[in-house]
């Protein structure tokens, strides 16, 4: 359980291999994740979150065999979500009185999971605590990154930064540091991440990044609540969450479609050949949504200049599939990207692109056309006519 993070602080955490979903089935982690916890060991004995309430037996255990639980302090709460806090109430039955320092809203959080007033210590921006030995901790408020109750610590002297949510990653590593694991992996896992939680919150994340960097500290490594901490050039993940906070784009048009009978994935297939017929240099790529994991799909969106949905009509509407993911990518306010709209129609109806576009175009995306309209299986003529829609998308 304890790995050394830098002298005193130790990691004291828990690997979950075999995690495959979270926030409910929200999102995926193919790679499992990691519940990252640290004891710190100077004249004051703090404890910085507690792990995921499934290990909460273990992890008091486990705990109480690295220091004697009286000895603890006092505990840092940097953010209430279960999988930070869930072990709390195990771990306060065995010491009720100790003093939990969090924000205002994270009281609330915390009372409105637990039902429980234990003994809170609300901290702001700027707060300190001398824990001894020269060393202070220093508190900083991450409200909405990503909960209202969100806040990172910094530990002088060692210069850590327990960053709570943000630079974390759903990674599953006994190896713990970033410099130890693969490195496309890692980033992979990062920008998922960041596309799938943070990306509504940009906006106040570089604010945030401009508010820490302008405090002028050190920092030497950056502990993550999940996933690995970045002890190698830690401010590397800064650098890419910046990145990633402006109107990142990489030059890639993704195209996303459902299909009943094959027609929408021929057509699919045919727009694809045409981008790349007229922009070689492009990236495309071609997804089924049914056959496709949704959150790394949203990292495509996420990554993308230009999106293409396409969906057959049925019922006088689109496929509940596409309109699910649609609804997804509103809710993450993916603003910055051109989007349009293809489909085939089995029946003649064909008001799927007029209910796709309006959807888009509420999600936030610049609708560039129309859309390609197709009635019944595309013959030569009309496969011919998507190569040369996605022609015109590759020049828009």
């Amino acid at each position: 359980m304890n790995k050394i993070i830098k002298n005193n602080v130790s990691w004291v955490g828990k690997v979950d291999w075999e995690l495959q979903q979270f926030h409910g089935n929200e999102f995926s982690t193919n790679h499992g994740s990691t519940y990252n916890s640290y004891l710190i060991r100077e004249e004051k004995n703090v404890l910085i979150d507690t792990v995921w309430m499934p290990f909460a037996k273990d992890f008091v255990e486990n705990l109480s065999k690295e220091i004697n639980l009286d000895e603890i302090d006092f505990i840092v709460a940097n953010h209430g979500e279960v999988d930070h806090s869930g072990s709390l109430p195990a771990l306060m039955e065995r010491i009720p009185n100790v003093p939990i320092y969090c924000t205002a809203n994270a009281v609330k959080s915390l009372k409105g999971q637990y039902h429980q007033d234990w003994n809170f210590h609300v901290v702001k921006t700027g707060d300190k605590i001398d824990i001894g030995n020269g060393k202070e901790l220093i508190f900083v408020e991450m409200r909405m990154l990503h909960w209202p109750d969100s806040m990172a610590t910094y530990l002088t002297g060692d210069n850590i930064l327990f960053s709570n949510d943000a630079f974390g990653q759903h990674y599953a590593t006994e190896k713990l540091f970033n410099n130890l694991v693969d490195q496309c992996d890692l980033y992979q896992e990062a920008i998922k991440y960041y596309a799938n939680i943070l990306t509504p919150f940009s906006a106040i994340l570089r604010k945030k990044l401009d508010e820490i960097i302008a405090f002028g500290l050190t920092i030497d490594i950056i502990a993550t609540s999940h996933g690995v901490i970045w002890q190698d050039n830690p401010m590397q993940i800064v650098t890419k969450y910046a990145q990633w906070a402006g109107d990142y784009q990489e030059n890639q048009i993704t195209i996303i479609y459902d299909t009943m009978w094959n027609g929408t994935k021929k057509l699919a297939e045919k727009i694809a050949e045409g981008i790349s017929l007229a922009d070689p240099d492009v990236e495309v790529k071609l997804f089924n949504l049914p056959k496709s994991d949704e959150n790394d799909l949203i990292t495509e969106v996420f990554k993308s200049k230009m999106v293409l949905i396409g969906s057959p009509t049925i019922g006088g509407s689109i496929l509940h599939s596409i309109a699910g993911f649609v609804h997804l990518m509103k809710e993450l306010k993916f603003k910055k990207q051109e989007s349009g709209s293809l489909w085939d129609v089995m029946a003649g109806s064909g008001e799927s692109t007029k209910v796709l576009n309006e959807l888009l175009s509420a999600a936030g995306f610049d609708v560039v056309n129309e859309g390609l309209k197709n009635s019944w299986n595309p013959d030569a003529e009309q496969a011919e006519l998507a190569v040369a829609f996605g022609k015109t998308i590759a020049e828009l």
